[in-house]
């Protein structure tokens, strides 16, 4: 199972974990967003998914409240987003689960986890 990020742009892709960290030249003057898109890709429905700040001590700042059917997208609301780097779990009913840290919200505001 890859969580892969995508470009607004929808040009981007990229598997989890390849950018482990952003450029400090790039994330200056990067707003975080207000939301981020998730697109479960996989055949099972997704049942966790959540966004956390970095760091000692991290803080929830978005999740879904219930399960996301195959196909299907969602809109997920960051609540005060810090940043750009966070902390993304997402967990499947059939038990696999793919985390990826330091992703760069400010820069890729759209997630398609697929298998």
């Amino acid at each position: 199972m890859k969580l892969q990020r995508v470009a607004v742009t929808g040009l981007l892709a990229m598997s989890a974990g390849l950018l482990s960290a952003p450029l400090p030249a790039l994330a200056q003057g990067a707003k975080p967003p207000a939301q981020i898109t998730v697109t479960n890709m996989r055949s099972v429905p997704l049942t966790l998914f959540e966004i956390a700040t970095g760091g000692d001590q991290p803080r929830l700042v978005g999740k879904i409240a219930k399960p996301l059917a195959p196909g299907k997208s969602i809109a997920v609301k960051l609540n005060k987003p810090a940043g750009c780097s966070y902390f993304v779990l997402a967990r499947f009913d059939d038990a696999v689960e793919s985390d990826a840290e330091g992703m760069d919200l400010c820069k890729d505001r759209v997630i398609r986890l697929t298998e």
